[in-house]
């Protein structure tokens, strides 16, 4: 198309820097609120627009077609919204006062300087990479950008590695562990934490934990990498040593703020650019969005990084259509956050219960272990669901989910519960939809609703598996007239499972009330089951029968994250 073709318009210049999600949602939003505005947007890699969280797949196959990543081209923007986009465009530099941005066009070497009159920056996050001896090496990858994917697409297919380490636990982490399994590459993951997923609280993400292992992922917790070897091998901080063919670094992400220091932009305490709710920044003239923005947390009202492709396209859709004269404000995030491992899919909302912990909160939790839809429809597979609400006011505070199938409905429901400041037991109202092959007429999220209205009300006091892990720890049931920990299975339960502790004494339920004896009144007791319904029943029976401090373990030996005693 001709240069004469493509005139700038006689509107105000929006530059935006930076395309893929935020800077495309800005442009395209801002041109359906402005029709003679000249928009100009500046990539550095070599496609403005593609699929980010599609990346791991088409490395496993699953996504077969490099082109299937594309989601548009310059060509597209410029004949459907007359967005002028130009990739292997770097923006170098920005002169606030002037107003201007210089930009290098990196396959000609020219550089140039472009005027705006409003600027959006959505340059996005980079891959961390540890400083460690050998991180330059051939063999180690990145996993972030689509230029890192060609890359290492092009290392797979051309080197057939047999072996990989995949440094670091988390959302890319497990993506890129399961697509190279599916590969047929052997994979060890080393994570720094004592357990992968660091959102989820220790007992749901032992599940994960097990079912990688189960999937022939060789986990190295608790480790750290500390140098990459040249003949192949990746040496760790407790001595061992892994050999490999192929490293990628998924580690974590961290803000591009190259530019919006040379621009003198406030940088908030989480390390990210600061805006206001309508993404504009400390100029008046200069807006941004994406990863390299913080967020703020509708849970605690702290800003936080949170690097997120949801967050990105609502963020860069505000910031398109306030750079042209509009006011749409972005509201604070629950920090919603869904992957795929494997069989499983694993998700999280608001707060753990740790997290709830640091923050001050004195967390009550809820565990429901259902099928996802009626146990009596075929193909019922097991959905646990924890939450977390606040014992003083009674607010939701977050949740987490493992299973099969039913996720993401649920985390869903929750996440759109805590946005709007809900009560825990306010979860018993909602009506959702119900038929077998969907759902149960006592859909999970209700059973946790009523949980938390029994707990608020005093019915029972559930208590969480770490919790519970602690008070064992320090030596709680060793003594008479310390805890006493009360088995309510069945006989054949415990003989197939065994018991949390030594301690524990087993009356299985229907046999309590004749067997009262056996226990102590008044001392603190907490009661288990399998998943906690039988639990809560003994419970009831025990706090209506003279004992005057009884708990339950919510979610019982099923979210036990420990061994338990034969």
């Amino acid at each position: 198309m001709g240069e004469a073709e493509r005139a700038p318009a006689p509107g105000p210049t929006l530059v935006i820097v930076g395309g893929v999600a935020a800077g495309m949602s800005a442009a395209a939003k801002a041109r359906r609120c402005h029709e003679e505005a000249h928009i100009v947007v500046f990539e550095k890699g070599p496609a403005v627009s593609y699929a980010n969280c599609g990346l791991p797949y088409y490395l496993g196959g699953v996504i077969r077609r490099r082109d299937d990543l594309l989601v548009t081209d310059p060509e597209f923007l410029w004949q459907r919204f007359r967005i002028e986009a130009k990739v292997g465009h770097e923006v170098v530099d920005i002169d606030p006062a002037g107003r201007t941005v210089k930009v290098r066009d990196l396959a000609g070497g020219r550089t140039f300087c472009q005027p705006y009159d409003k600027l959006v920056l959505a340059p996005g996050a980079e891959a961390v990479v540890p400083s460690i001896p050998g991180r330059e090496l051939p063999f180690v990858f990145t996993l972030k950008t689509l230029a890192d994917t060609d890359r290492l697409a092009a290392f797979l297919a051309e080197q057939q590695p047999r072996r990989a380490v995949v440094v670091g636990g988390g959302l890319i982490g497990v993506e890129a562990a399961e697509n190279l399994v599916h590969r047929g590459i052997e994979v060890a993951m080393v994570e720094f934490l004592d357990r992968p997923l660091a959102f989820l609280d220790g007992e749901m993400a032992a599940v994960v934990a097990a079912h990688l292992q189960a999937k022939g992922v060789a986990l190295h917790l608790g480790e750290r990498v500390v140098a990459v070897e040249e003949e192949g091998g990746v040496r760790l901080a407790s001595g061992r040593r892994l050999e490999t063919d192929l490293v990628i670094m998924a580690v974590g992400v961290r803000p591009n703020l190259e530019l919006a220091r040379k621009a003198g932009l406030v940088i908030g305490d989480a390390g990210g650019v600061l805006v206001d709710e309508y993404m504009q920044t400390s100029d008046p003239h200069i807006l941004a969005a994406g990863d390299c923005v913080e967020k703020t947390l509708v849970v605690t009202g702290k800003r936080q990084l949170l690097p997120m492709a949801a967050a990105a396209n609502k963020e860069g859709r505000a910031a398109g259509a306030n750079a042209m004269g509009r006011r749409i404000a972005v509201r604070p995030y629950a920090g919603t956050v869904i992957v795929k491992v494997f069989d499983l899919a694993v998700a999280a909302t608001g707060l753990a219960e740790e997290a709830a912990l640091r923050e001050g909160f004195s967390p009550v939790v809820s565990y429901v272990l259902e099928g996802h839809h009626a146990g009596y429809y075929p193909g019922a597979k097991l959905l646990r669901l924890k939450l977390v609400a606040d014992q003083q006011s009674g607010r939701l505070l977050g949740a987490q989910a493992v299973g099969e199938a039913g996720v993401d409905k649920r985390i869903d429901v929750v996440a759109c519960a805590i946005a709007n400041h809900m009560r825990a037991e306010d979860l018993l109202d909602l009506d959702l939809a119900y038929a077998p092959p969907f759902g149960l007429a006592r859909d999970p999220v209700i059973v946790a609703g009523m949980q938390f209205q029994n707990a608020m009300r005093g019915e029972w006091q559930p208590v969480s598996p770490r919790w519970l892990a602690d008070r064992l720890a320090s030596g709680a049931g060793e003594k008479d007239k310390d805890l006493q920990l009360l088995d309510v299975r069945t006989a054949a339960e415990v003989r197939r499972t065994g018991v949390l502790h030594k301690s524990a004494r087993h009356i299985p339920v229907d046999e309590l009330r004749n067997r009262l004896a056996e226990l102590a009144p008044d001392r603190e007791t907490v009661v288990y089951c399998a998943v906690g319904l039988r639990s809560y029943v003994a419970a009831r029976i025990l706090a209506q029968r003279g004992f005057t401090n009884v708990k339950v373990l919510a979610g019982g030996t099923l979210s036990w994250p420990h061994a338990l005693v034969r």
